[in-house]
Parts: structure tokens; sequence; C-alpha cells
């Protein structure tokens, strides 16, 4: 059974998930603010708020996403925020979705399915190669020729995702739907904008991310 924390200020919306999640087969704690959390065994899931009194859910995403003992719990963000800056905002620092207040408990529950699915953390493989990159999931380690390289968390799983593909052709849509976990509005920017810097950070070994025109990227030879 899937343990699911909520941190969420607001006791109805909170009370009402927690209800929700428990009778649909999880296992769900609800906290007020995210001063509990990393004083209480780890989760399977996430639901985070982002309007919360003392640290708000971006100190906490940051947080969770910086510590290696969290860095891999999925969150989905549960936010009054509709803009799309919040909304990429939250994904770029390792959010893996994005639901918008009023929400559906029906659509929760599934979106919180998906998540679970698609984290699938215990058969990850954690050590790729790939010509001279490495890098090493459970460090959370990038390395080019030995170097360490210093990723933003999205920079990390494209990579990861692409070294795990290596000589694959991925589809924007994919690797959207696996990186980010979802599609929403100005995708193919965002995707584009994080190859570019992620080929800037790997320097030389940038080259190796190919650009497959009107399709995706792949990385080979």
């Amino acid at each position: 059974m899937s343990l699911i924390y909520c941190i969420e200020d607001d006791e109805s919306i909170r009370e009402l998930v927690v209800y929700a999640l428990n009778n649909n087969g999880f296992e769900a704690t609800g906290f007020e603010n995210g001063e509990a959390l990393f004083d209480n065994p780890i989760p399977d899931l996430i639901i985070l708020d982002i309007m919360l009194p003392g640290d708000d859910g971006y100190v906490i995403l940051k947080k969770l996403k910086s510590n290696f003992k969290t860095s891999d719990i999925p969150v989905i963000m549960l936010t009054a925020k509709t803009s799309e800056f919040d909304k990429v905002k939250s994904l770029d620092m390792g959010a893996d979705d994005y639901i918008e207040k009023p929400f559906g408990i029906m659509e929760l529950i599934s979106r919180v399915k998906a998540v679970l699915r698609r984290s699938n953390r215990k058969n990850r493989t954690t050590k790729l190669i790939f010509k001279e990159i490495s890098i090493d999931y459970d460090k959370y380690l990038v390395t080019v020729d030995g170097k360490e390289v210093t990723l933003t968390h999205k920079e990390f799983e494209l990579l990861y995702y692409l070294m795990k593909n290596q000589d694959i052709v991925l589809s924007r849509n994919k690797i959207m739907n696996e990186v980010w976990g979802f599609d929403f509005e100005g995708e193919t920017r965002t995707i584009d904008v994080h190859i570019r810097t992620l080929r800037l950070k790997l320097g030389d070994s940038g080259k190796y991310i190919q650009t497959i025109r009107n399709v995706g990227y792949k990385l080979g030879d």
C-alpha cells in the first residue's frame, strides 16, 4: 500500500484529499505545513500546496529535491495558482504533476495513480554510461571525463532518460510525458530550452544529443 502525504493548510481540503485517498486503497496522512515532513517515514508520493504558512511549497519542493534521501519522491502540486509561470516553475524544480484548484476527486486519484506508475523507483537502473558521460542516479551525480557536471533537477532527469534510451529517437511528446509527467502549453519551448542548456553544460559531449528534425531528440554517435 502506497504511503501518501498531503501538505495543505486548508483543513477542509486536506481532510477531503486524505479521506479520498484512504478510500481508494492508499495510506494517506495530512499535514498543515512542511515542518513535520522530514520527521516522518519517507512516503511514496507527496501532494503539496504552494501557499503554506512558514516555508511555502517552492521552498519545501527545493528541500525535497536537494536531499539525497527524498530527491526521487514524486510530488504533485495542488494549488490555487493557475499561471503558466507557476506551473513551469514547479515542473522545472522537479514536480511530477500540477493540479489546479478547484479540482475533481476522481481526477486527483487518477493523477496520483499515473504518477506512481511512472515513478517506479524500485526498478530504476541507477548507473548509466555513454562515451565519456556517466550518470549515477543514487548519488545524483553526472560526470564527463571524470569531472562533475552540475545540472538542475529536470536537466538531470532529461539526461537520464536520454541515456536510458541510447540510440532511440524520442519524440517531444514522449519526453514531455516521461520527464515532466504530462502535457502542458508551451511544451516544445520547455524541452528545447532544457536540451540547449544541457548541451552547453556537457561541453563537447553535448554533441551526442542529436536533434531529429520534426520529431525530437536522441543520444547517439
